[in-house]
């Protein structure tokens, strides 16, 4: 067996009694169905004829019999319905779980190349088919195969040449089924691609709101909206074509065979071959397959479309983590915090060119350092490195001399903070998000935190303080605020390292002084890194590095590059000009 499939049966492990009594439930109703016609036949033609005595006590045995079939038949299929449906949920649980823990395990470099709704759909959809073969695939082919196996025995010891007539329509049935059923797959898909096509467009419309009035341009939308709901609909006729197409001949194959059935009994019965009780039976036990049939040509619908999700599920899991821990990982304990880059180059995964070239940089414990230069010369890359976001191409990075691919991850990166210039704040409270930096910090703490980052007055003034819900991605606050109270989970996170991405470069002047303090007040006896685009924010730094393609090309204070007139000197000049 493949990893593949040990992998896909691999599921059912924690559920095989479950599992083991609902295949129990599905061959007992099955056997059920089938053994209700026959002791239809037994009344009709032992207890009823009309030149015999009504045998009470068999007549009453059989109906106790009967009725102690229907409520263990409904026990059954109450079991399979129910419990059945709890396994698939369950599993379709465990399925995510495990998705959602190998996503987090994933670097950078995954999610640069991937798109959200395409990572969603395989968390959603893609898992919910898989979840609705482990489930239904196992219980159908059982059902089907005791059904059509039970049923042909049954009827070939009633009346060979009827019960042929009646398989011979089996063969077409399943050709017919096979194709509409292909043909809707492909309708279906199509559907599933417009649905996606609405929910980007929606979800991109929604998401630029604010861009989509300001240019008043509410008609554009609409008119993208109407086009991708008007292609949708067309694709919905053309699925709802195939599935009329589908029905219609299945019923039709239905009606042929209780036709066929009916003139083929008549003409037997006309030389004696057929008995009308006979006819009775063989019409009671044409839905008997007929049903199995369908959940057959289901079944292979089922397997296309829950394989092929566990095909794309599974390819996920291939995708093994290019940054892990390594054996002989450290926990770290106390960190001074001086970092040392030695001969460091790096380039993205799947490119050629290096972003950065054998860097050399040591930066002391409690440091604070400039890092600045023209865009795309690798500054926000040089400081991604550190938390190992993403992983050296040559040479490495150390961390109080210690290798920092010798250092457990989660270590690491708890001793480092990073604010940003686009900050991310979940959907829920201000209290919640400020304690994202440490997830079992008190409400004092949290307080404590929020007035080292001058945000107490302002999240008091807010209508339920702390508890106030501050919407997605805190579109309620200004963008000084939502920057205080990044800089006040840092706080709360108190780390030795930290890292100001452009932090400031989008905020107003009195907006920026207040989070300068901020940051300064935080950087306070930390090595700090900051990358700044306002050279008016790092003026006073003790030591500005300049980089350029060819790494790092300049290095002093202020006043000292801008004496060598060198590239800081003229990128001081273009900004303040």
């Amino acid at each position: 067996m493949s990893p593949k499939m040990k992998k896909f049966f691999s599921y059912y492990r924690p559920y095989l009694r479950i599992f083991a009594l609902d295949m129990a439930c599905a061959f007992t109703a099955s056997g059920l169905s089938l053994a209700f016609p026959l002791l239809v036949r037994y009344i009709a033609a032992e207890l009823f004829q009309p030149d015999g005595p009504v045998a009470t006590a068999s007549f009453l045995l059989i109906t106790l019999v009967l009725v102690a079939m229907t409520v263990a038949e409904y026990y059954c299929n109450f079991f399979i319905t129910y419990y059945g449906h709890v396994m698939g949920a369950r599993m379709e649980a465990d399925l995510r779980n495990e998705l959602f823990a190998h996503l987090q395990k994933l670097s950078f470099s995954y999610y640069d190349n991937q798109k959200t709704g395409q990572i969603m759909s395989r968390i959603t959809n893609d898992l919910f088919e898989i979840t609705e073969l482990y489930h239904h695939g196992p219980e159908d082919l059982l059902i089907s195969a005791v059904k059509l196996v039970g049923s042909f025995i049954i009827l070939i010891t009633i009346n060979p040449p009827l019960t042929l007539i009646v398989f011979s329509f089996i063969p077409p049935m399943f050709l017919f089924a096979y194709h509409y059923n292909r043909k809707m797959r492909q309708a279906f898909q199509k559907n599933r691609a417009r649905v996606a096509a609405i929910n980007a467009g929606i979800e991109d419309s929604i998401s630029g709101v604010r861009v989509v009035k300001s240019f008043a341009n509410e008609h554009l939308e609409l008119e993208k909206f109407h086009r991708n709901n008007h292609l949708y609909l067309e694709s919905k006729k053309d699925s709802y074509y195939y599935m009329a197409r589908y029905h219609s001949g299945i019923n039709a194959f239905s009606s042929m065979i209780y036709v066929a059935v009916v003139i083929a009994a008549a003409i037997l019965i006309q030389i004696g071959k057929v008995s009308t009780l006979d006819l009775v039976t063989f019409l009671l036990y044409i839905n008997a397959f007929l049903d199995p049939i369908k959940k057959l040509v289901n079944f292979g619908e089922q397997f296309q479309n829950g394989f092929s999700g566990f095909d794309r599920f599974y390819e996920i899991l291939q995708i093994a983590p290019d940054i892990v821990d390594s054996r002989e990982a450290v926990e770290l304990t106390e960190v001074k915090g001086e970092i040392a880059f030695e001969n460091v180059s790096f380039r993205y995964p799947g490119t050629t060119t290096n972003v950065l070239s054998h860097v050399n940089l040591k930066v002391a414990a409690g440091e604070y350092v400039a890092l600045v230069g023209p865009s795309g010369v690798g500054k926000t890359t040089l400081c991604s490195l550190i938390p190992r976001f993403y992983e050296v191409t040559e040479g490495r990075i150390t961390l109080d001399g210690i290798d920092i691919r010798e250092i457990k991850l989660k270590s690491l990166r708890r001793k480092i903070g990073i604010v940003q210039q686009d900050v991310y704040l979940f959907a829920g409270t201000v209290l919640e998000n400020i304690r994202y930096g440490k997830p079992e910090a008190t409400v004092e703490e949290v307080i404590t935190a929020a007035k080292k980052a001058n945000a107490h007055d302002f999240i008091m003034a807010l209508p339920e303080g702390y508890e106030t819900n501050i919407g997605q991605r805190g579109v309620k606050l200004s963008g000084g605020q939502k920057q205080r109270l990044s800089i006040a989970r840092v706080f709360l996170k108190d780390p030795p390292i930290l890292i100001f991405d452009e932090a400031t470069s989008a905020l107003d002047n009195e907006s920026e002084k207040v989070i300068q303090e901020s940051m300064e007040a935080l950087a306070k006896d930390r090595t700090t890194f900051v990358i700044a685009h306002r050279l008016s924010t790092i003026r006073n730094a003790r030591r500005i590095l300049v980089l350029a393609e060819d790494g790092i090309v300049e290095e002093g204070t202020h006043e000292e590059l801008i004496a060598r007139n060198g590239l800081y000197a003229q990128l001081y000049r273009l900004q303040f000009a």
